[in-house]
């Protein structure tokens, strides 16, 4: 009898004249059909490799060395579209399993604010059918899993009201009490979004008093949710839409003094931004616009920059941002107005009264022109 290794050699050799070709017409058909299953560890190798791309880009920014070095690295921007598609791809098959609830969490913080531009100026998501059918998958297949905490979250960020009314229902109905103080966190934070009338201010509250008390020391990147939540409670009771913004003290790129209140009786559009945010150029080139539209009108755009101070020198000093800048690299003023998500827009009236509180974009331009046409003009 021959050896193993002899059968496979000789089939190997003379299988066109040993197998008819209709035998192996289903084994071929079997290869070619046999899927290629995702795993966790490829959505760990494409988060990763984004990050890796990022902080090498922010190193370059660091050590380039005059302001064309600076303006050549800012443009070659990475694009994180392609991450995101390759994720896709990861996930997309795997929707009904719980192992990509994590990587999800991921696409859902960073894909909502992926636009494609069309011919005649308009945007549109570029991924809202992923983003559909990762809210559909949560809805049908996880809304009981103990692994929710960094979707939770995630859903928090994208201001979507399918993602307030999964939150709502996960903080209801969820086993894990823990779990529910999450989702009521991720709840009041897309509450902020949606305006200051009591009833949502109600139930905003509530929800962050439901966070502190069933999951106040769950981590949530670093830090808390009990700290995450005393924060929304700040923001509601000091900078929600008619409060008096707090006074900002600082310096600006080449260390002058700069205060907020400086700018008394004048329409004041307060930026939180950094060069390395998302849709970066996008949000530099709308407030360029929106300068250009108000000026010589009693209004002034202020930016709060956590970009190291010769970044924000260069983006000065070529024209790239021409407003005035608090200099935060540190993160000590956006810490004082509990800055989570950059960037972040308030517009204030003359009196330093908050009219709008939320991204950049038209509501911030509507709300600046009405707050301009409310003012008199002065007697000659």
């Amino acid at each position: 009898m021959p050896e193993f290794s002899d059968v496979i050699h000789e089939r190997s050799v003379y299988v066109p004249r040993m197998n008819p070709p209709h035998r192996l017409i289903p084994v071929i058909f079997l290869l070619l059909a046999a899927p290629s299953f995702a795993s966790p560890a490829d959505a760990q190798r494409i988060q990763k490799k984004w990050q890796l791309t990022m902080d090498q880009w922010t190193m370059e920014i660091r050590v380039a060395a005059t302001p064309e070095a600076r303006a050549k690295v800012w443009s070659a921007r990475p694009d994180v579209t392609p991450f995101v598609k390759q994720m896709w791809q990861v996930i997309g098959p795997s929707l009904d399993e719980e192992w990509m609830l994590e990587p999800a969490a991921w696409f859902m913080r960073i894909a909502p604010g992926l636009l494609t531009t069309h011919a005649d100026g308009s945007t549109t998501p570029t991924f809202a059918k992923e983003i559909d059918a990762i809210c559909k998958a949560l809805q049908s297949s996880h809304m009981k899993s103990l692994k929710l905490i960094p979707m939770c979250m995630a859903l928090a960020t994208t201001g979507d009201p399918r993602s307030f009314a999964l939150l709502e229902k996960i903080q209801s109905i969820h086993p894990d009490k823990k779990i529910q103080g999450v989702a009521a966190l991720g709840a009041a934070m897309i509450l902020k979004s949606l305006g200051d009338d009591p009833e949502l201010m109600g139930k905003r509250r509530s929800y962050l008093t439901k966070a502190i008390i069933e999951s106040c020391e769950v981590d949530i990147g670093g830090t808390t949710v009990g700290k995450l939540a005393e924060d929304e409670i700040y923001i509601v009771r000091y900078l929600s839409k008619g409060r008096v913004a707090p006074d900002l003290s600082g310096t600006d790129a080449a260390g002058r003094p700069l205060k907020l209140s400086d700018h008394k009786d004048k329409v004041t559009v307060l930026l939180f931004w950094s060069s390395t945010m998302q849709e970066a150029d996008r949000v530099l080139q709308i407030t360029a616009n929106l300068a250009k539209k108000f000026h010589g009108k009693p209004f002034v755009i202020l930016g709060v920059n956590r970009d190291t101070l010769e970044k924000l020198r260069s983006l000065e000093a070529d024209n790239t941002v021409t407003w005035p800048n608090f200099s935060d690299p540190s993160n000590i003023l956006g810490a004082q107005y509990r800055v989570g998500i950059w960037p972040l827009v308030y517009v204030l009236d003359g009196e330093r009264k908050i009219h709008y509180a939320g991204p950049p974009g038209s509501f911030v331009e509507l709300t600046a022109d009405a707050l301009l046409s409310e003012i008199k003009p002065a007697n000659k």
